[in-house]
């Protein structure tokens, strides 16, 4: 337990601060550097990270977590890989740090650009997933940006192990160690205290359930892109490839379940109700999916002898991250959209659809951070859109949507340069 935590996070704010100083001025070949450095130290003390995961997973089967939450929790030898092969994917993705947006000459004398620059200090407070302290430490550097991470207490072990190799690579660039710091308590006074220490941090993302989302829009007093909640739906027309939408659909569902990607709700066009629906029913109940319906669809499952929860609006509202799939008959693709906008955490929607005009409509008709056409939810991710990792998906508007990758962690200032110009 930290005796003093405003002071403790007074300490954390002033070194991330004079940290992010030195990340600023870095050139692309140093950060390059500094990434290859934090992928070796992962690598050569892989062992000891695994051991320190083995822990959390430990202590989550005696606190009685769900298998769900255990496999977000689970960093084995081949998510470690990944982990660390993906930090290769971020070194050779192009730096926005310097880039020029615009540079015009004015009537009144002076050459004004825009240049990107970091943010400064980003605060990221986030759960179970160990794998993020890394991916958020990688696109930080990357970035030129000083990180102060709060991972969950599930997950403590693992990510001060992380955060140590990290570190260990860091100082091996001759860099400040607090370019990355974790927060090693579980106190969640700590959070409070982070979201309210906009004397040092210039961002904070929440990476979390909707508790926690709404504990940081309340509360903190500096800039939050909100986010991480995927309550995502696909939306099977009638005019749909019947095979290939199930395909999809599976996909979406079955992959990874345990991810805000992941499909929640799907909803069928009433004409396909009859030929469609059993064969989606008969495909996922093989692969261990449970499901809550609509009446037409409990009726349907009936006849099949597969046994269907009944759906209602706190159902149609969740966000499953499991091997659980709402579905709802619908009449038409306005009455599917209309169902979107009700339930929808604006993260990921879909529309499987031959038609041009209906997938068109579907597109303009629906808000969300990613919209597909004839492709599954699960695409909605930093490394499948190019961007390399990414600190979280944003669902709302303002600065970044969607996949938050490196552009998203900077600014811009104006640069005007002029010859001993004074204004008229």
């Amino acid at each position: 337990m930290i005796e003093n935590n405003e002071l403790y996070l007074q300490t954390l704010g002033q070194n991330a601060k004079q940290a992010s100083y030195g990340l600023a001025s870095l050139t692309g070949t140093q950060k390059k550097a500094l990434l290859s450095a934090i992928a070796a130290s992962l690598t050569a003390k892989s062992q000891a990270i695994l051991a320190a995961n083995q822990k959390d997973i430990a202590a989550a089967r005696e606190n009685g977590l769900s298998e769900a939450m255990i496999d977000r929790l689970l960093l084995d030898e081949t998510r470690l890989k990944g982990v660390i092969s993906d930090i290769d994917n971020v070194i050779n993705l192009n730096d926005p740090v310097g880039t020029e947006l615009e540079s015009q000459l004015l009537d009144n004398g002076l050459r004004l650009s825009r240049r990107r620059v970091p943010l400064g200090v980003i605060g990221v407070i986030y759960e179970a997933r160990p794998n993020v302290t890394v991916d958020i430490a990688v696109l930080a550097l990357k970035t030129g940006n000083a990180v102060i991470l709060r991972g969950g207490k599930e997950t403590l072990n693992s990510n001060k192990a992380l955060s140590e190799a990290i570190r260990e690579a860091i100082v091996e660039q001759g860099l400040a160690a607090d370019s990355v710091q974790l927060i090693k308590s579980p106190d969640r006074a700590l959070v409070s205290g982070l979201l309210k220490l906009d004397q040092f941090v210039d961002m904070i993302v929440p990476r979390g359930g909707q508790n926690l989302q709404r504990l940081c829009a309340e509360q903190a007093t500096i800039p939050v892109i909100l986010g991480g909640i995927g309550i995502c739906h696909l939306y099977m027309d009638k005019d749909a490839n019947l095979a290939k939408s199930i395909e999809v659909i599976a996909n979406a569902k079955v992959q990874r379940p345990t991810v805000c990607n992941a499909l929640d709700t799907v909803l069928i066009h009433e004409s396909l109700a009859e030929t469609a629906l059993p064969q989606l029913l008969s495909n996922l109940s093989g692969q261990g999916v449970s499901f809550y319906g609509c009446e037409q669809t409990k009726a349907i499952a009936d006849k099949l002898g597969i046994s269907i929860f009944t759906a209602t609006d706190e159902t149609y509202g969740q966000e499953w991250l499991s091997l659980t799939l709402g579905i709802k008959i619908v009449a038409d693709i306005d009455a599917a959209i209309g169902h979107i906008r009700r339930y929808s955490s604006g993260h990921s929607e879909g529309i499987l659809t031959d038609n041009i005009h209906a997938s068109a409509h579907f597109i303009n008709q629906v808000d969300s951070a990613a919209v597909y056409v004839n492709a599954s939810t699960r695409f909605t991710d930093g490394g499948q859109f190019g961007l390399g990792a990414e600190v979280a998906v944003s669902t709302q508007k303002l600065h970044a949507r969607g996949p938050i990758g490196l552009e998203a962690l900077t600014t811009y200032k104006w640069i005007g340069v002029g010859e001993y110009t004074v204004r008229g």
